[in-house]
């Protein structure tokens, strides 16, 4: 698709067509960036997009097993001064 760009101000800009906003769930805020002399725009994703599913793969999976279990072994703190 061709598209003209348009004078805002000293900058340039495009209008992006509804049914592309659409499809690529663009909304009021995007990615952009340049890659291999490129212009790339993508929606911006929330911070942790996506973990909700890699949790539950990783559960599946038997993966989800705790890495540092040392680091919940009560300390010297914990047994001497600690109080609850």
């Amino acid at each position: 698709m061709k598209l003209e760009l348009v004078r805002i101000g000293n900058s340039r800009g495009i209008r992006i067509p509804k049914p592309i906003l659409e499809q690529c769930r663009l909304r009021d805020a995007v990615d952009l960036r340049v890659e291999h002399g490129r212009l790339v725009i993508a929606r911006v994703r929330s911070p942790r997009e996506g973990w909700e599913d890699a949790f539950r793969r990783m559960a599946q999976a038997t993966d989800d097993v705790l890495l540092d279990a040392d680091a919940l072994a009560p300390t010297k703190f914990d047994e001497t001064e600690w109080t609850w």
